[in-house]
């Protein structure tokens, strides 16, 4: 199935503590479920869980990466 690599607008203190809580082996909810609704805004069908992939390092727009596996849309 393939992967839709999400990209979420974020502050820089929320970015630290979406990044901290993956790196102790946590899930940061919000962030995931608003990965899944973009997802669906794009409009693909999510597969599975969003996986956090990490933070970008702008200097004005930080945003948090996840990939989210979708269903392709092949038709018969």
């Amino acid at each position: 199935m393939p992967l839709l690599r999400i990209h979420l607008d974020s502050d820089r203190s929320t970015a630290r503590r979406v990044l901290q809580l993956h790196q102790e082996g946590k899930g940061h909810h919000e962030s995931r479920e608003a990965a899944r609704e973009q997802a669906w805004r794009q409009g693909r069908t999510p597969a599975g869980e969003p996986v956090f992939v990490g933070i970008t390092n702008g200097r004005r727009n930080v945003q948090l990466l996840y990939d989210v596996e979708v269903y392709s849309d092949a038709t018969p």
